[in-house]
């Protein structure tokens, strides 16, 4: 039977192996690899991410005038919704006045006085009744103290005032004052202007006025004070004889309610 060889399972030495079993020096070691040392190569910066376009100041301002506009729009629809409801539950009016009776007690009108720039001198009183209606059925109307004045042709004869007081529902009130003004004088014109009025059969004419400011109630709402300007024109006066008064005739009068509504220094 033939026997068979098997190969030694010890490795055989390298080519180039020194005799004696030595071993050969190793190898010198190669270049450094281009991916761990490249001189030419330019440093790893990490890039910051993108952001979009930065919104202009005009962008800003005009989205913002924007957004304004739309607050202010619907605080006016808001506003409006709500006073047209007032309107239709309450159908608010203005009062109403009107003069009952006008009295001259005095009226004297001098010759010019020791001062030469005055051409002559006024003292005057008056006596009037006036009547005034509150014509809505669910507002009341609160009045501060009136301030009065009569005058004719802007020539002021005499005021007075008259204390406050409330005005229900439907009601009717009469205020009742004697005015007067000191004695004062007066220019060229004015006396020449009042002279040649009570002159005229008609007799003077008087334009009566009253100021105030008034708030209203309505339900539990009460509205911040606003001011009223009452004039009262077509009146016609005539000289007291005596110590007797003289009444003035109120038949073609005319009583005009306005708003009197005040920003900083000017009245509207």
């Amino acid at each position: 039977m033939t026997d068979r060889v098997y190969p030694s399972s010890k490795p055989t030495s390298a080519a180039g192996a020194a005799p004696g079993g030595a071993t050969a020096p190793a190898a010198a070691a190669g270049p450094a690899k281009s991916h761990l040392y490249n001189p030419t190569r330019p440093a790893y910066r990490p890039q910051s991410r993108r952001r979009g376009p930065r919104r202009s100041c005009r962008s800003v301002f005009c989205c913002c005038f924007f957004w304004f506009l739309i607050v202010l729009l619907l605080l006016i629809l808001l506003a409006a919704t709500a006073g047209a409801a007032l309107w239709v539950f309450y159908r608010p009016h203005s009062p109403t006045f009107s003069v009952s009776t006008f009295k001259t007690t005095k009226f004297n009108l001098s010759a010019s006085s020791a001062d030469a720039t005055s051409s002559g001198r006024l003292s005057a009183a008056f006596n009037l009744t006036v009547a005034t209606r509150n014509p809505n059925k669910k507002i009341t109307i609160f009045y501060d103290p009136f301030t009065f004045s009569v005058s004719s042709n802007d020539v002021v004869l005499a005021n007075g005032s008259y204390p406050a007081f409330a005005s229900s529902p439907k009601d009717f009130t009469t205020l009742k004052s004697a005015i007067s003004g000191q004695s004062r004088d007066l220019d060229a014109d004015s006396v020449t202007s009042l002279r040649s009025d009570l002159k005229k059969k008609s007799g003077l004419p008087l334009e009566f006025r009253m100021d105030t400011k008034v708030k209203i109630k309505m339900g539990g709402f009460k509205s911040s004070k606003v001011g009223i300007r009452v004039t009262c024109n077509g009146i016609q006066a005539g000289l007291p004889k005596g110590k007797s008064p003289t009444v003035a005739s109120t038949s073609n009068s005319k009583c005009e309610v306005d708003l009197r509504i005040k920003i900083w220094k000017w009245t509207f």
